[in-house]
């Protein structure tokens, strides 16, 4: 008989003193002693869980002691119930050889591991189809479980039906290989674990095996196809608890192993191996009892909300430069890289059983001759060591088998992997400083052919972080926040990749600019080692482009790279964020921002370098992160800078960049360009020079049609900027800006770009760039016509704007989980004409609203508004005047508007800006 033995059982049931009980309500209540007895057993329910809970609180680490305790406190419930059902609701004083039955845990439940609140998965067998005491019993059962409150996932069949189904669905198949006796008749259950075993499993191994990979492959792309998503699943994401159980399912059909200890015995795993299996399932099952009892549900999603308390109750804590959080979700990913490790070796051992066999199946993969590669072996595709000591005897081969594999399109066989992760702390100060490995690292790193695969298998391997240390304190380093979808290593290798793809011409369509460029680099090795480097920083506190750009000196001279090459590197780390927070924050067509943003970047080299890497960074962020509004932002940024930089001084004057623009814009209009002429000059320069020709085209369209109307709005998905362009003319009057946002925003839509601009006879165009809160256009027509009432009902007062939208729920509520510091920032340096104000608050409903209204109530002039969201973070930044026309620079006023814009950003109730 199957026992879970748990520590002081009786704290958390105690079976005997229950049935006792029972049998007393029984006396007590006779037939209406159900409820009683219902009401009995969801308290113990109820005290088991509590006892359990705990446990978990004073040994928040031990994973396994508390999926075992749960599991033996369902087990003593069926127990419970089984006896009682048997005995004073059904009782069968003389059954037939077809009433017997036995209660079969199967799934999670049979291998006796059980989160809080897990499914209860069980199976009820008889001998032969149900006979009408066996279905009155099972019946009893479930709706005694059922008022418990538990989830249960059941089937009743007999023995030939176990074995047609098990034969023919392979989720029954896995459910039933994890059979455990609960209860009932025992010999029922031996004789259904021997039917299964020889008439289920029996010569199926190697269909059981490839389908069971194919299931794990399907369920990886479904989660992420990742193991570093910074929301991972514990239960079912790449490198979880659902990983290591396939690899024991696998273990257990082929050689019928009892526990993962006797995957040693079968040569799937060494011992050592095994070891990090039971350490790495532990933790997990640790977080997913903390997330199961904190959410009081089942709850396998490691969300940001929950991540900063499962990392509070396992006792992490803050260090320098890194949360207790962010130090509990590195721990999480380096477990989920030892799953995928482990998931490696155990394949290949698996390969190597199964290729031993005359029989050759499946998984025994294409064999061809072997041949010899200098001095290692391939054979099918891969590429291994020769011998055991192989890499003791010359450690720099740890870096030279990845070259070698990359070069020749080899994966490095699983075996040889297993090696390379035992060997690479070989690698030390004397391999770091050898200029062959340095050469080798560096022919790794500007690969032609994939780098993207073959630097993660090299940092899977443990090799990357233990000859780059610097990059080994990324390893596996998740940044807390809502933009970041990987960890830093993660996103690092994928912006090599992604660079690699654009090289290869593979991405011309999405990244047109960078396709164009990525040839005309001076040197590919340092625009390489740049986005190798450009996060390496992170986690040590400070400004990490700073920190990084040291980090860099110090690197690229031991890699190989020459002191020009260096001195690049250095300088696009330190500025890596420049472009984009110039492209993204800062009005383009203000010639103050294009001539700070070209003496910074200097020349057309660094320039191409800078473009390169800001793209491929910001689509490595994540699904969603990159969008055609910031293809065109960085693309104008990248022409008009070059410009500046080719021709220096001797730039397109004002009048020259107008007419030119006007010239545009007539052969955009072609019938209707007398247009341009009838309305030249209602419109100042700076309306010419900041829009683009085809909103001007339709801008003046709509002011024609407009004719006297107080009030004219148009909405259209605009696919230049992946975003919907809403232009509002009306009768310039103030806070019109803040009352159009919060239309807008009424509306469902999210403002992310926005010019203002006044005629010389007194009306306002003003153009907004509208995404929803994830980052989509708005395009039918019926969304259109919402926004365009919206707006009209907030300019006409017909609603209650601030009380409305703050009452909208926030379509993000996750960003509750991060604190975000609000900060203000001045600054008259970057514009010749207005005062920039940025406000970096956390996203919330209403609060470019909010903002926009503090800045009217407070008596300035909107120019342009840029609206930046980084997760849970905004950056709203504006262009300001006060009203006659001046930048703000009294000292008083702007602690003043600080004081206020600081409280806009933090309030939650309308009266905040009231």
């Amino acid at each position: 008989m199957s026992v879970i033995r748990i520590r002081a059982p009786r704290e958390v049931i105690d079976r005997r003193d229950l049935t006792g009980r029972i049998a007393t309500l029984i006396e007590q209540h006779g037939k209406k002693a159900r409820q009683p007895i219902v009401d009995l057993l969801r308290g113990a329910l109820a005290d088991g869980r509590e006892e359990i809970s705990r446990r978990l609180l004073q040994k928040p680490s031990a994973g396994h002691e508390m999926a075992e305790a749960q599991a033996f406190l369902t087990d003593q419930l069926m127990r419970i119930i089984h006896d009682h059902v048997v005995t004073s609701v059904y009782p069968s004083g003389n059954r037939s050889k077809g009433e017997r039955l036995t209660i079969m845990a199967v799934g999670g439940y049979g291998r006796g591991e059980m989160a809080p609140h897990s499914d209860v998965d069980i199976a009820f067998l008889t001998p032969i189809k149900d006979t009408p005491w066996c279905e009155q019993v099972i019946e009893a059962m479930l709706y005694f479980m059922w008022d418990l409150g538990l989830k249960v996932g059941h089937s009743s069949r007999s023995l030939d039906d176990m074995v047609r189904m098990s034969r023919s669905d392979l989720t029954i198949r896995t459910a039933m290989l994890e059979g455990r006796y609960v209860w009932g008749d025992q010999d029922l259950y031996e004789e259904a674990r021997q039917r299964f075993w020889s008439d289920v499993v029996a010569g199926t191994e190697r269909q059981y095996v490839t389908e069971k990979l194919a299931e794990r492959e399907e369920r990886h792309k479904r989660m992420g196809d990742s193991r570093y998503v910074v929301e991972p699943n514990v239960k079912e994401g790449k490198g979880s608890l659902r990983d290591l159980h396939t690899l024991y399912w696998i273990g257990k059909y082929i050689h019928r192993v009892h526990n993962a200890s006797e995957l040693v015995g079968a040569g799937l795993l060494t011992q050592k191996e095994y070891r990090a299996f039971r350490r790495a399932e532990n933790f997990f099952w640790a977080v997913r009892c903390h997330l199961h009892t904190i959410t009081n549900r089942a709850e396998d999603r490691l969300t940001f909300d929950l991540q900063r308390e499962v990392a509070a109750r396992m006792n992490y804590a803050d260090r320098p430069g890194k949360s207790a959080v962010e130090r509990f979700m590195q721990f999480f990913f380096l477990q989920a890289k030892v799953v995928g490790n482990l998931t490696g070796v155990f394949l290949a051992q698996l390969d190597e059983q199964f290729a031993a066999k005359p029989v050759r199946g499946l998984l025994s993969g294409f064999r061809q001759k072997a041949r010899t590669l200098k001095g290692y072996k391939v054979f099918g595709g891969s590429i291994r060591a020769p011998s055991d000591d192989w890499f003791r005897k010359d450690p720099l081969r740890l870096i030279e088998i990845f070259v070698l594999a990359d070069g020749e399109g080899l994966e490095i066989h699983p075996e040889t992997m297993r090696l390379i992760s035992r060997d690479a702390a070989l690698i030390k100060e004397p391999q770091r400083k050898d200029k062959r490995a340095n050469a080798l690292f560096l022919q790794l790193l500007t690969s032609r052919n994939d780098p993207e695969k073959v630097l993660r298998s090299f940092n899977e391997a443990g090799v990357f972080g233990r000859f780059v240390t610097e990059f080994g304190r990324v390893n596996a380093q998740m940044q807390f926040d809502m933009y970041h979808h990987f960890t830093v290593d993660e996103h690092t290798i994928r912006a090599i990749g992604l660079l690699a793809r654009i090289e290869k011409g593979e991405l011309a369509q999405d990244h047109p600019l960078a396709h164009e460029i990525v040839h005309k680099v001076g040197s590919r090795r340092a625009l390489y080692a740049s986005v190798l480097l450009h996060d390496i920083a992170k986690g040590r506190g400070g400004d990490h482009s700073v920190l990084g750009a040291e980090i860099a000196r110090k690197l690229c001279p031991r890699f190989g790279l020459d002191e020009e090459e260096t001195e690049l590197v250095s300088w696009l780390v330190r500025q890596h964020l420049i472009l984009s927070a110039t492209a993204f924050k800062r009005d383009l067509s203000d010639f103050k921002t294009i001539s700070d943003f070209a003496a910074v970047v200097q020349s057309l080299d660094r320039l191409r370098n800078l473009t390169l890497l800001t793209i491929v960074d910001i689509r490595a962020v994540g699904p969603g992160t990159w969008n055609s509004w910031k293809r065109q932002l960085i693309g104008e940024l990248y022409a008009v800078t070059e410009e500046r930089l080719r021709l220096g001084h001797v730039h397109h004057g004002r009048d020259r960049r107008v007419a030119s623009k006007k010239a545009a814009v007539r052969a955009l209009l072609g019938p209707d360009e007398a247009l341009v002429d009838r309305f030249e000059q209602e419109l100042d320069d700076a309306y010419w020079i900041a829009e683009p020709d085809d909103v001007i085209a339709r801008n003046l369209a709509q002011y024609q049609a407009a004719h006297d109307e107080p009030l004219t709005i148009a909405t259209e998905y605009y696919p230049a900027r992946g975003a919907t362009l809403v232009t509002v003319i009306a009768s310039d009057h103030p806070g019109l800006f803040y009352r159009i946002a919060g239309g807008i925003h009424l509306a469902g839509g999210n403002v992310i770009d926005a010019r203002i601009h006044t005629t010389r006879s007194g009306r306002a165009i003003d153009n907004f760039l509208v995404q929803d809160p994830i980052g989509r256009p708005f395009r039918e027509g019926d969304q259109l016509d919402r926004i365009r009432s919206s707006i009209g009902n907030a300019l006409a007062n017909r609603v209650k704007l601030l009380n409305q939208l703050v009452a909208r729920p926030d379509p993000r509520p996750r960003a509750d989980a991060f604190e975000v510091r609000p900060r203000v920032a001045f600054d008259n340096e970057a514009s010749n004409r207005f005062t920039v104000i940025e406000v970096n608050a956390r996203d919330r409903p209403a609060l470019l609203n909010r903002l926009a209204y503090v800045l009217f109530d407070s008596k300035l002039i909107i120019n342009s508004a840029h609206i930046t969201s980084y997760g849970e973070r905004a950056a709203d930044t504006f262009y300001v005047t006060d009203l006659i026309g001046e930048k703000i620079t009294l000292p008083s006023r702007k602690k003043e508007l600080e004081r206020r814009l600081l409280e806009a950003a933090i309030e939650t109730s309308p009266e905040a800006v009231a």
